[in-house]
């Protein structure tokens, strides 16, 4: 089983299309350039031109987008969750904040949580087809945390909880990358956030 995804760097469904076609051509050079260099690996360059852009532009959800997801690739989860949950807030149309917000969660195994931001983003896009994959991995992780409970709480429920509990397991590999380590290879034994194709 392939691990969950998070989206990186799209164009934001048509709110993000809409406002780029308003935007002067600067604004998306202004996308494309930091996209690139944390593309590069010029993390702390990209989220200073980032922050730059957003002091000029605050509520641009694009750059907003962008810089959460440096954030995550940098390990700053905290505030790529704080980013990610503005955005749902502020734009609660677009689905993609919601899928990368549960990414970190499932990140930090708080799978409840994941799987609540999936559900708004299906709820969004009802054809957003990563989201409903993540929250397919998300609920399987939840039904291998509910067996391993069954199994602890009453060793008779062995019998039955545990060949279940097993292929949940054999679903996902041993070391899967964290969402944070998709773009630096590191690995972990959590489940990972599936990267899309960068914009």
């Amino acid at each position: 089983m392939k691990p969950i995804r998070r989206v990186v760097f799209p164009l934001l469904a048509s709110v993000a299309a809409t406002l780029l076609l308003a935007l002067p051509a600067a604004h998306a050079d202004d996308y494309s350039d930091v996209s690139q260099l944390a593309r590069n690996g010029k993390t702390t360059e990209a989220l200073a031109k980032a922050d730059g852009y957003l002091a000029k532009n605050p509520r641009d959800p694009q750059m907003r987008f962008i810089k959460a997801g440096i954030e995550a690739d940098m390990g700053k989860t905290d505030e790529a969750i704080a980013a990610y949950t503005e955005l749902t807030r502020d734009y609660p149309e677009l689905p993609e904040p919601y899928n990368n917000l549960a990414a970190l969660y499932a990140g930090r195994s708080e799978y409840g949580r994941a799987r609540d931001a999936l559900e708004m983003a299906v709820r969004t896009n009802p054809r957003y087809a990563l989201a409903y994959e993540n929250l397919g991995d998300v609920y399987a992780r939840l039904a291998a945390e509910s067996y391993a409970k069954a199994i602890a709480l009453d060793a008779g429920t062995r019998a039955s909880a545990a060949p279940k509990l097993a292929v949940i397991r054999s679903l996902f590999p041993a070391k899967a990358s964290t969402p944070a380590a998709i773009s630096s290879g590191a690995t972990s034994t959590k489940p990972a956030i599936k990267a899309s194709a960068a914009e």
